[in-house]
């Protein structure tokens, strides 16, 4: 099963989301023969998302972040598009299973998977498309342990740098990922890459997760927003003179494929920094809600699943099956997912998303009926596909293709 991405007067349309009432009015009927839970993908807000991004990357070449879709078919949909090339893979074994159609993949982060480890090592053209992740000696040591250089192949290799922000006053804003941060450290590990037998050293890699993941016009929450743009602003003034130094110091001791960085939520700014040859991004391919709270890109909605009326509790109020589908990340309400339709309805704050049941309440609410279908976005793109089997893609009022996930392929990564 596969879709296309480009098609005239459809690549970058914002239409017709910008009518919900026609957009979810055709998501339902297109899907209203089938049994909830149902996931949609909208072909038209996927094109749009895809073209959108490219627009906004400036010319940089745009990585598939896979964790953030988990659909084979549009993963291959997107590299088949002018602009998108190589996938960062979540984990080795998700890589080795995808290396059977992609032939160019970075692990995004370390692995300590043993028996991957080993099949990797045994396989030409595996090692030929993987790039691993690493931070520190320790890593390199860990490979070796399962495989010595002898009895493998040569293991291509990509150090990552840490890009969070050393605040005054505040103190470490950003995600805790590598412990590498300046030059000289990127540079003496490069150094042992470069003389030790059984690897080579292809990638530099730097995720400013403090600005592509972090939202700067956050729903009323004015001066914390403002106080977050100033924080945001110095952080990147910082970051891309030291990633351009990292640079500039380990391209003197290796010949480097690709310096990565970035996310959906910063294609803009990394796109500009002339010492990052592409930028890694997948979220703003299905829209999350996340991303509602940005001020520099609105994606559209394009993967949403529907929820059954099953109970009329009192006149006023309606409650769906399930719905308690909650992203990772700090717990809070911006974890939940969010009704997309009917407008005009409210979770109860006693209950919220419930894994069983989610009451809503509502002027929409009190005109539901048993078996009418209540739409909600996740807030975390690829998370939702770890909830179903399969996406229903529609376009229009009508449903032109139906992608099975990672689940729906029998393949659970983590």
């Amino acid at each position: 099963m596969t879709i296309e991405l480009t098609a005239a007067g459809q690549a970058t349309s914002p239409a017709p989301w910008r009518d919900a009432r026609r957009y979810w009015g055709g998501i339902t009927a297109a899907t209203a023969d089938i049994d909830s839970p149902v996931a949609v993908l909208h072909l038209g807000a996927l094109r749009y998302n895809t073209h959108d991004m490219l627009r906004r990357a400036g010319g940089k070449t745009i990585r598939v972040a896979s964790k953030s879709i988990r659909v084979r078919g549009v993963v291959d949909a997107l590299l088949r598009q002018p602009g998108y090339a190589g996938v960062l893979a979540y984990t080795l074994t998700e890589a080795l299973w995808i290396a059977e159609t992609v032939d160019d993949i970075v692990v995004g982060y370390p692995t300590a998977e043993r028996n991957a480890i080993a099949q990797l090592g045994r396989s030409p053209e595996a090692a030929a498309h993987i790039t691993l992740m690493i931070d520190s000696i320790e890593h390199l040591d860990l490979i070796d342990a399962v495989l010595p250089p002898a009895s493998r192949e040569t293991i291509r290799v990509c150090i990552e740098l840490d890009a969070s922000f050393q605040a005054p006053g505040l103190g470490h804003i950003g995600v805790r990922r590598s412990p590498l941060r300046t030059p000289d450290e990127v540079r003496a590990l490069a150094e042992v890459v470069v003389r030790r037998p059984g690897f080579t050293l292809v990638g530099i890699m730097a995720y400013e997760a403090q600005i592509a993941g972090q939202g700067d016009e956050i729903e009323g929450r004015p001066a914390w927003s403002a106080a977050l743009r100033v924080i945001q602003k110095r952080s990147w003034a910082e970051l891309r003179e030291r990633r351009a130094a990292v640079v500039a110091e380990v391209r003197a001791i290796a010949e480097l494929e690709f310096v990565n960085g970035g996310g959906t939520g910063s294609l803009e700014l990394t796109g500009s920094d002339d010492s990052v040859t592409e930028i890694a991004a997948g979220s703003g391919i299905f829209g999350g809600h996340l991303f509602d709270n940005y001020r520099r890109f609105t994606p559209a909605p394009a993967a949403s699943f529907g929820l059954s009326v099953v109970r009329k509790p009192t006149p006023e109020h309606a409650t769906v099956l399930g719905g308690g589908w909650v992203a990772s990340g700090p717990p809070g309400a911006d974890r939940l997912p969010k009704i997309a339709w009917p407008e005009g309805m409210t979770m109860l704050p006693r209950e919220m998303a419930g894994e069983v049941q989610t009451p809503v309440a509502g002027d929409a609410a009190a005109a539901l009926r048993l078996g009418d279908r209540v739409w909600f976005r996740h807030t975390k793109s690829g998370e939702l596909s770890e909830r179903v089997d399969e996406f229903q893609v529609v376009d229009g009022d009508r449903i032109v293709d139906t992608l099975p996930t990672y689940r729906g392929e029998g393949k659970i990564f983590l």
